[in-house]
């Protein structure tokens, strides 16, 4: 287990405001740590999702992950996703239409299915 990540400096339960939060500042930090490992990778996957969804969806973002990594967008972390996803939903592109298990949570629960919106 990584101790590191409960150093959060606040009480268990989290509240989940400073949850949320946390998760902004993680996914800011991943993206940034991946466009100097991938140049231009938010804008490059950003765009590789969208119009993987439209033509594949609805599908798994754990598949759509592996498959920008394949076209060779790779961050080296695939966590530094999660942004990219983030944007998409916040911006109308994509929706959550179904949950699935996760492959990279071997099996657990919270995989999510992406469609594109009309």
């Amino acid at each position: 287990m990584n101790t590191h990540q409960l150093q959060l400096g606040m009480p268990l339960p989290i509240p989940m405001d400073a949850s949320r939060a946390a998760g902004v500042v993680g996914a800011t930090l991943a993206t940034e740590k991946a466009e100097g490992i991938c140049p231009n990778f938010a804008e490059r996957a950003y765009v590789f999702v969208l119009d993987y969804i439209a033509e594949h969806g609805p599908i798994s973002g754990e598949l759509v992950t592996v498959a920008c990594v394949a076209a060779g967008i790779d961050p080296g972390e695939r966590r530094a996703f999660g942004s990219i996803y983030a944007r998409a939903l916040r911006e109308g592109e994509i929706r959550a239409v179904a949950e699935c298990r996760r492959m990279f949570g071997h099996g657990t629960a919270g995989g999510r299915i992406y469609a594109r919106c009309a």
